[in-house]
């Protein structure tokens, strides 16, 4: 992705700030146009004020002076202040385009490109295009515009030294190539190394415990210590040769100085009136090299900038490969249903299918629950009725109309869903149980956290539901954040419950009450539950035994005992032998 594709993404976000980028050109070129008359008016002062003795004439061209000099100030800072409100006000839309076009993704496409990645790209690489922006809005139309006029003063006032800027640019352009040259290819290597200490802090940060219990503390140091280390000296390598363009063009600065004094010397006994033109010409010469000087800062930021553009373009120009309609298709049934027919699913780039012929339908004021030993693609199954993935061959039906069919907030809106792991967001316990439903009173509220077994816990807090809630819910237990997200789904009144092994932390003593309460919420309802636990999914109405993706079993608890061996299996491992001789002396009586 080259520079033009950075800048039509500037224009894009510029938009809406035209009138501004118009006013910062006018603020630039007032500074531009009074600036170039000080040299001229310097000459002069020293041609017919000093020369000629004209003590008035002095004065008088000196309050002119000031007076430029004074419009000159305004127009800088009225361009700085512009050039930097646009930049920041470009990267605050960049970046609510980004996050909200990142919301938009699915699964997929978040492991495809990392979290940490996306991480870096909504901070740091937005904060790269920002600068350049900033600089471009300031310096991109300074510098060209002086040096364009300081390069016609300069001819017009002494055209017989205007070889010596031609000399000057000429170095600075073949400096600027050759330091360029150098370092391009470090920038990309850079950003890379950015992402990968984003995710190193990040995955340390989040697995600290694990780290301590394991007493890892120093290997992850060490590997944090490498890539940093890695990161700092490619940085300063990068920065040194960068460097070597301040004393290099110091260099020229100060030559172009020797060389216009030695030139205007030496022209001097033709006419001694000379003496001003060669000081507004020296004047107009380093203005040249200044704004060439101001130039290669550009091609410093420009390049590291466009390695940052072209990551975020990256993340804007995935689309995610789960397309939404604009309207659900059809009118769903009024009696909430789950079924699926004949679904496989593999993930991307796997040779081996996860799921494997899965069929069966989870009804209204029933409970489905899905066993299997670990690896066996329960929560892989539970994960695509909410479309985080989509089977790769087969059907699923919601609510008697295909997935495909529906628009992302109606079906989103007909899902409660709690996670393996609870997640809870920085806030109150109040703004976590009402996430899906925010305009729901405290009725719906205390309701959803009775039947999720929190309110003790809750009540036994200083501000009880407007206590602070961490990030991430650090600051609750295990048990605690599962019940606060099981409340949160409750809270929602969805068609379809879906549990993701959302019990495994809780004791058997809660999750029986739990679930027990559960009940009468969820009559009206599908619920799906993926467990570990027999005692968890005993009483489901129906239970999916999955084994290597395939459903090996399907029925109620008594049902499995007798014909499924692998149930049998995981029922025998989680009982006592009295209990589970017990079970399949009921399955006897059932039977009869």
């Amino acid at each position: 992705m080259r520079y033009h594709n950075l800048m039509l993404k500037l224009f894009k976000y510029l938009k809406p700030y035209l009138w501004q980028v118009i006013l910062l050109f006018a603020a630039v070129a007032l500074q531009v146009w009074t600036s170039l008359q000080l040299p001229a008016l310097m000459a002069d002062i020293v041609n017919y004020g000093i020369a000629g003795g004209d003590l008035d004439y002095i004065w008088r061209t000196g309050l002119v002076m000031i007076g430029y000099t004074a419009l000159a100030s305004v127009g800088a800072l009225v361009s700085n202040f512009l050039s930097a409100r646009v930049g920041a006000a470009f990267a605050r839309d960049v970046r609510n385009d980004l996050f909200q076009h990142i919301l938009q993704f699915s699964i997929t496409e978040i492991d495809n490109f990392s979290t940490a990645s996306l991480i870096t790209r909504t901070t740091n690489d937005i904060t790269q295009v920002q600068q350049a922006v900033t600089m471009c809005l300031s310096m991109a139309i300074r510098a060209p515009m002086t040096c364009t006029l300081a390069i016609v003063q300069a001819i017009i006032t002494a055209p017989d030294m205007t070889w010596i800027i031609a000399l000057a640019v000429g170095v600075i352009v073949l400096v600027t190539v050759i330091l360029m040259s150098i370092v391009m290819p470090k920038f990309k290597l850079i950003q890379q190394l950015a992402d990968k200490i984003t995710l190193l802090a990040r995955e340390n940060l989040t697995g600290l415990r694990v780290i301590r219990a394991f007493n890892n503390e120093k290997l992850e140091q060490r590997k944090f210590d490498r890539t940093n280390n890695e990161f700092a000296k490619l940085n300063v390598w990068v920065d040194v040769i960068m460097s070597l363009d301040n004393p290099l063009v110091s260099l020229v600065f100060n030559g172009v100085t020797l060389l216009c004094i030695w030139t205007g010397i030496s022209l001097l006994h033709q006419d001694l009136n000379y003496l001003g033109n060669m000081m507004a010409f020296m004047q107009y010469a380093i203005q040249v090299v200044m704004s060439f000087l101001f130039l290669t800062m550009l091609f410093v930021i420009l390049p590291r900038a466009n390695v940052s553009a072209k990551r975020i373009n990256e993340v804007m120009d995935t689309k995610s490969k789960i397309r939404w309609q604009e309207h659900t298709l059809g009118k769903p049934d009024l009696a909430p249903s789950v079924e699926f027919k004949h679904v496989d699913f593999s993930y991307a780039g796997a040779e081996e299918k996860v799921l494997r012929d899965i069929s069966f339908v989870a009804k209204a004021g029933e409970t489905t629950a899905f066993i299997g030993s670990t690896g066996s693609g329960k929560s892989t199954l539970i994960n695509l009725v909410p479309r985080f993935y989509d089977a790769t061959s087969g059907e699923i039906k919601i609510n008697g109309i295909k997935l495909q069919d529906y628009n992302q907030d109606d079906l989103m809106r007909r899902i409660g869903y709690v996670p393996q792991r609870g997640v809870l967001f920085s806030g109150t316990i109040r703004s976590n149980i009402l996430f899906g439903v925010p305009e729901a009173d405290d009725k719906v509220m205390k309701k959803a956290a009775k039947v999720a077994q929190a309110t003790e816990f809750i009540n036994q807090l200083d501000k009880k539901y407007d206590s602070h809630i961490a990030q991430g819910g650090t600051n609750v237990s295990g048990g605690q954040r599962q019940r606060l997200s099981i409340a949160r789904a409750i809270a929602k009144d969805p068609d379809i419950y879906i549990f993701d092994d959302s019990f495994s932390a809780l004791d058997m003593k809660t999750d029986a009450k739990l679930r027990h309460e559960l009940k009468p919420v969820t009559q009206n309802a599908v619920t799906l539950i993926v467990a570990q636990r027999i005692s968890t999914i005993k009483d489901a109405e129906q239970i999916v035994v999955l084994d290597k993706g395939k459903v090996v079993g399907k029925g109620n608890h008594y049902e499995l005992l007798q014909k499924c061996q692998i149930y049998r299996e995981i029922a025998k491992s989680q009982l006592s032998e009295a209990e589970f001789t017990a079970e399949m002396k009921h399955k006897e009586v059932k039977n009869a």
